[in-house]
């Protein structure tokens, strides 16, 4: 079948502003966006700039708008789509080239929550045990791949750049929840300030947009709720 892309361009070395080019290629209903770009890129313009890399879905490299959602290219299947189909770079980053944005800020974000285990004792002998429950209350949450689809589809973050993000916000729980971390305390300290959870105003575009179906506003949910109690 014949399938019409409309992807947005922007070469800063040569472009003023980003504008819109119309490619037609030939593909399967089971194709993916993502199959459809790769021929776009191949066999009609190798100028055209994408980052992806495992083309399963794990990895989150191809995040992108794609007719107006923040999808994952190598999720999308084009039999699902309305043609054309409007390709464009996620919103509120800069753009470096075509559909690739400059995620610098999103990742140092992301490590301002120190997304690791912090444990202040003596490594024990074996494994630090961890029961089913306990595990099963941050488990929603380790399944992020910090594609930032979530983060660049929240509103909050459209109108205030040094919110802090979904994403990272993600990323904290799963430390915050798990029992076997003492860094706690110091992450809600971080998420409590005035570029954190708070920012969330629950409109639950986050929630919509993450392609590995973690409920984001829940998890925002209980790290606002852990600040309430703190505070009592």
């Amino acid at each position: 079948m014949k399938v019409e892309l409309k992807i947005q361009r922007y070469n800063p070395e040569t472009d003023a502003q980003p504008h819109f080019e119309n490619y037609s290629v030939e593909a399967e209903p089971t194709d993916r966006v993502l199959d459809a770009l790769l021929q776009v890129k191949g066999l009609l313009d190798g100028s055209l700039t994408l980052r992806k890399s495992c083309a399963h879905g794990i990895c989150g490299s191809d995040g992108m708008r794609i007719n107006g959602r923040n999808l994952l290219a190598c999720k999308v299947l084009i039999r699902n789509l309305q043609q054309p189909i409007v390709v464009e770079p996620m919103k509120g980053f800069k753009i470096i080239k075509d559909l690739v944005v400059d995620m610098e800020a999103f990742f140092e974000k992301y490590r301002s929550v120190k997304p690791y285990l912090i444990q202040n004792e003596a490594a024990p002998q074996k494994e630090r045990p961890q029961s089913p429950q306990e595990r099963e209350r941050f488990d929603d949450t380790t399944k992020c791949i910090l594609c930032a689809c979530c983060t660049t589809a929240c509103p909050s973050f459209w109108s205030d750049p040094d919110y802090v993000g979904p994403a990272a916000i993600v990323q904290a729980h799963r430390f915050i929840q798990d029992s076997r971390d003492q860094g706690g305390e110091e992450r809600l300290d971080i998420l409590g300030d005035r570029e954190g959870v708070w920012r969330c105003r629950t409109i639950f575009n986050c929630v919509e947009a993450c392609p590995r179906d973690i409920d984001v506003t829940a998890a925002i949910g209980e790290v606002k709720r852990k600040l309430l109690f703190r505070k009592i």
